[in-house]
């Protein structure tokens, strides 16, 4: 995950400044244990500013509204009771090239700080840390006691100092490009590493942005440059700092020509000149223009997307993992005592054939001989043998016996296995259905498919298979909603993401005009084409549906999947049912093709997905 470094700390802070500040802090909230939201209010807008101690993701930008959910955290409890109803009045670094903002609060805009929110962005040590004017800390987001740290403790009640300073010498916009190239080349090696040793300020992403954008190799050494090779990168070198001067200089902080002198003073919240261009590249993203194909209009919607897409993503991986690994070893206990039953049950089916030999043995006692292992009996239908095996030291009458209670003992296991059985097939065939749902959300796309995710983990958890990770409750959201699709003649196609979507499509959303489709005796999504009165699809609509239902099923990987199709007044939910489990009757027959959904998906074939 691309961390965010100094220049895209700078472009992100420089940006806030003409928009967000001054503005009064209505609301602090911590959505979890690396993040905290403050509600900004100015004169034209309101917004949630984002301020994050990830070890990967630390960040400070305008984001999303927080979920809905109760904030249970300490450190947030502590900042609302300090800083909510003052004002945000300035957003300062507290020294060049260092990756350390300090966020003010004031009663009004023009009185002295009360409050000092220092956000430091610095990898796997990030913290936020909150001071009071003393300069005394109040309160952080990680303490760092004297243990884990003699360098630099953090503890509430000490003086705040800042992070130790940086060695390495500061980039200058004023370098001769021959001091500059000595500095780079002084020892051979490759370019990229060179560059990032050589100055602070830069990050690996930067630097390769930098030399690529050069037409050069980061990993080629030194000494293979030729002259236009170091012109080309020099004057790369000159656009960043550039962009990072005219920043620092219109905040009154040390520009890049002078190595930590004041430059003109800049009016807090005023229009800042800026170079930063940002967007998306193939590898991430960049607030300048190297690499970019496609660009995004602020910053701040920069950082939002790319961190709640790769935060996203890693809590989707790892549910998603969790998930799959509890439904498997469920399944494959459940799969193990069904089995058993079954076993059982055929056992209990030669059941008569104890009783039958019984009879054959009382019919014949006088065939009987002391000490006989088995004795060699006509049938009294067919007149073949039948040999039974007795006990040697029982008497006929004895051995009869026996066998009449292993029929009795038989009979009564059908009776108390059968519901048994039935019920672990229920079960069966219940996370069957989950673990289809599962199947369709491969990877992760858009922040619907994490909620769907969810969703799929709640139900477990209200029908007891998983415990819940916590006590917190689910943001109070509307849920996630099914796929969208149009069939060849513009009807709309909807299909359930999990078993929560596929109970409100087939006895919520679908009406007397629709139709409901299904995979036959195999677990998959409901599918719902909505039809106007009076319409009636073709041939090539049902296909349509049917080779998306058998795409959206377990049977994605076959050649063909049976499909059935009724009208939804036809599909009944059992008394007692599980979500997503259903009945129907009046049932049409079709043969869907899952290869031939995937490619609906992949070529958008006569459809939208909306």
């Amino acid at each position: 995950m691309q961390q965010v470094d100094f220049t895209t700390l700078t472009a992100a802070y420089s940006e806030l400044l003409p928009d967000w500040v001054p503005a009064r802090t209505e609301q602090v909230y911590q959505s979890d244990r690396y993040t905290i939201a403050l509600a900004l209010r100015t004169l034209k807008q309101r917004g949630w500013l984002t301020i994050s101690w990830h070890p990967q993701a630390a960040r400070l930008c305008m984001g999303e509204p927080p979920p809905r959910t109760p904030d249970t955290f300490t450190f947030s409890q502590q900042l609302r009771h300090q800083l909510g109803g003052l004002a945000l009045v300035a957003i300062d670094a507290i020294a060049p090239w260092e990756r350390v903002l300090d966020l003010q609060f004031a009663r009004r805009p023009g009185e002295p700080a009360l409050w000092h929110l220092y956000v430091e962005i610095m990898g796997k040590y990030s913290n936020v840390i909150l001071t009071a004017a003393d300069n005394l800390i109040v309160t952080a987001a990680h303490q760092v006691s004297a243990q884990q740290s003699s360098v630099r403790p953090i503890q509430t009640g000490q003086p705040y100092e800042k992070p130790p300073a940086l060695t390495d010498p500061i980039p200058n916009l004023n370098e001769s490009q021959q001091r500059w190239q000595e500095r780079v080349s002084l020892i051979p090696g490759r370019l990229g590493r060179r560059l990032l040793k050589s100055y602070r300020g830069l990050s690996s992403v930067l630097v390769m942005s930098m030399v690529r954008a050069a037409d050069l190799d980061p990993d080629q050494s030194t000494d293979t440059l030729e002259t236009s090779d170091w012109n080309r990168l020099f004057l790369r070198w000159q656009e960043w700092l550039q962009a990072l001067d005219e920043v620092q200089r219109s905040r009154g902080v040390g520009g890049a020509e002078e190595q930590g002198e004041q430059g003109e003073q800049g009016e807090q919240g005023s229009k800042i000149p800026n170079r930063f261009q940002p967007g998306w590249t193939k590898e991430g993203y960049s607030v300048l223009t190297w690499g970019v194909v496609e660009p995004v209009q602020t910053v701040q919607d920069l950082l939002n997307r790319y961190y709640t897409n790769q935060l996203n993503q890693q809590v989707f991986t790892q549910l998603r993992h969790q998930i799959s690994q509890k439904l498997g070893g469920i399944l494959e206990k459940l799969r193990q005592k069904a089995n058993t039953f079954k076993e059982r049950l055929q056992q209990s089916d030669g059941a008569d054939s104890y009783r039958q030999q019984a009879d054959l043995l009382m019919a014949h006692l006088q065939e009987w001989q002391p000490g006989m292992e088995a004795i060699a009996l006509a049938d009294f239908d067919t007149g073949k043998p039948v040999t039974i095996p007795l006990e040697p030291e029982k008497n006929a009458i004895q051995n009869a016996q026996a066998l009449y209670r292993r029929h009795q003992k038989l009979k009564r296991a059908r009776s108390a296995v059968e519901p048994l059985f039935a019920e672990v097939q229920a079960e069966i065939q219940y996370l069957e259905q989950v673990e289809a749902s599962l199947g369709t959300l491969d990877t992760y796309q858009v922040p619907e498919d994490l909620q769907t995710l969810e969703e799929i983990r709640d139900e477990l958890i209200e029908q007891k298979y998983i415990n819940a990770p916590d006590q917190r409750s689910r943001p109070d959201t509307d849920g996630s909603t099914p796929y969208r699709y149009q069939t060849p003649s513009g009807f709309e196609l909807l299909i359930g993401r999990n078993n929560r979507q596929n109970d409100q499509l087939t006895f919520r959303v679908a009406g007397d005009y629709d139709l409901w489709f299904h995979t036959q005796e195999i677990a998959g999504s409901h599918v719902v084409m909505r039809l106007e009165p009076g319409a009636v699809p073709d041939e090539i609509d049902l296909q349509f549906a049917a080779d998306l239902a058998a795409y959206y099923s377990r049977g994605r990987q076959s050649d063909q999947v049976s499909v059935v199709y009724t009208e939804p007044k036809h599909v009944y939910k059992p008394k007692g049912a599980k979500p997503g489990m259903a009945i129907y009757k009046q049932e049409r027959i079709l043969w869907g093709n899952p290869q031939r959904g995937i490619t609906y998906l992949m070529e958008d074939i006569s459809q939208t997905r909306k």
